[in-house]
């Protein structure tokens, strides 16, 4: 008999949460190798189109929207906080009956992106425990590469590091094949679908887990892109977000080759940017064809507007690379109120990041801003600087919202919140105080 085997995506534990095309993408892609092999059965706390979701809980056109959320005691580590803690998801119970109904399971996979949102994991385990002894259990993906001696402390059979997919072969008794494509066919109803063109990214900013997770870049064949997006579309989803971290690069030999494929396909589809985009590569000819295939949104990776914290930390983009990536979009038709400029707030450079001074360089340009609290990431230049801090090795610590406020003060942090929303509120439709870069 082939064996059964769960896929879980635990709910979120944080003072804030939004679904922000946010889907697991490597327990989809893991779950895609074991197609055929094993009889497969995935619980997404986070699936907001779930059955069983209150008519209420609305999207709005780019498939976007809250999940179902409760308050939640705080843990210790978070005692004198001054805010409520929320769990983010569908309700506990559902999945203890999914578990009398459909279990048991031979094996159950289990998957977090962000390491303080661990406590979901633990609750997963805990149900999984109780409801379905015998079932050995994996973790994977960020928080388990990241944190992985935390990760084992919660109990899970296995512990999988980074994508190295093969150490399920012999613990699960199967043959991954990652040709296949992701397991997007175990959702019950599908409007938001997630794309990678690409693994890895050529850079090394020093706030950045991406090396640590995925160190190598590397580009999917063009014809294993092309087919994804199709079986997304023949699934149901209308809304592809990109989760490159590195989707502008060497676009001769992937992204224009992918968006000349979908123009041809003429499928009915939208395209989405959460990752920041890198401003430094959008030439006039790669805006004109990603407006052209669909993209309707464009986040830019800015971070900041001063030089010498831009240099420090990577380099990545440069302040009149941010101004010709803007142009150049408008020039292709873009919306203008459809570009947003991601900053960091937050850092342990803060005092040479010039925050204020990037959100009026940013909001002058006439674009959106959105703020990036910073999360201390172990193995980062930048968060092994916050050890003297915080206990690094508790994952709770690595808080982006509770880190911010302890180096900024939450009444600053609150300060640039609410002036980010009344910028954001104005329209500025030309260059503004600060003239050309």
């Amino acid at each position: 008999m082939v064996p059964r085997i769960l896929l879980v995506n635990p709910p979120i534990y944080d003072f804030s949460a939004y679904d922000f095309w946010l889907k697991p993408f490597g327990l989809l892609r893991v779950a895609g190798a074991l197609r055929g092999q094993a009889d497969l059965r995935m619980f997404d706390y986070l699936d907001r189109v779930h059955p069983s979701m209150p008519v209420d809980l609305r999207s709005d056109s780019w498939g976007r929207g809250k999940f179902p959320v409760q308050i939640v005691p705080k843990p210790h580590a978070y005692s004198r906080f001054p805010r409520y803690y929320r769990r983010y998801g569908l309700p506990r119970t559902l999945f203890q009956q999914f578990l009398a109904d459909e279990g048991p399971f031979d094996f159950a996979l289990i998957q977090t992106v962000m390491t303080y949102w661990y406590l979901g994991v633990k609750e997963v385990l805990e149900d999984l425990r109780t409801y379905s002894p015998k079932t050995k259990t994996v973790l994977g993906g960020v928080y388990a590469t990241l944190c992985p001696t935390h990760a084992r402390s919660l109990g899970s059979d296995l512990v999988v590091e980074g994508s190295r997919v093969e150490c399920l072969a012999p613990f699960l008794g199967l043959h991954p094949n990652l040709a296949c494509l992701p397991y997007w066919e175990g959702y019950p109803r599908l409007a938001v679908g997630v794309l990678k063109l690409a693994y890895g990214c050529p850079f090394r900013c020093t706030y950045c887990s991406v090396p640590q997770v995925e160190p190598t870049f590397t580009a999917y064949p063009l014809d294993r892109s092309l087919a994804q997006l199709e079986f997304l579309v023949k699934q149901g989803a209308r809304n592809i977000a990109f989760y490159d971290d590195a989707l502008l690069y060497r676009p001769d030999q992937i992204l224009l080759p992918f968006l000349e494929g979908v123009l041809k396909r003429n499928l009915p589809v939208h395209f989405h940017t959460p990752n920041a985009l890198n401003a430094r590569f959008i030439t006039p000819q790669i805006a004109y064809f990603m407006v052209r295939a669909g993209f309707q949104n464009f986040y830019l990776g800015f971070e900041s507007n001063a030089y010498d914290w831009q240099r420090r930390t990577g380099g990545k983009v440069y302040s009149h690379e941010l101004v010709r990536a803007i142009d150049n979009l408008i020039a292709a038709g873009a919306d203008r109120s459809c570009i947003t400029a991601y900053l960091i707030i937050g850092h342990p450079h803060g005092n040479q990041q010039e925050v204020e001074a990037s959100m009026y360089f940013a909001h002058d340009r006439g674009i959106r801003l959105m703020l990036s609290e910073f999360s201390p990431i172990p193995g980062t230049p930048d968060g092994e600087q916050c050890r003297r801090w915080i206990d690094l090795e508790e994952p709770l610590c690595q808080n982006k919202t509770v880190f911010t406020a302890r180096i900024l003060g939450f009444e600053e942090a609150n300060r640039l919140k609410l002036l980010c929303r009344q910028l954001n509120a104005t329209s500025v439709s030309a260059v503004g105080r600060y003239g050309s870069v």
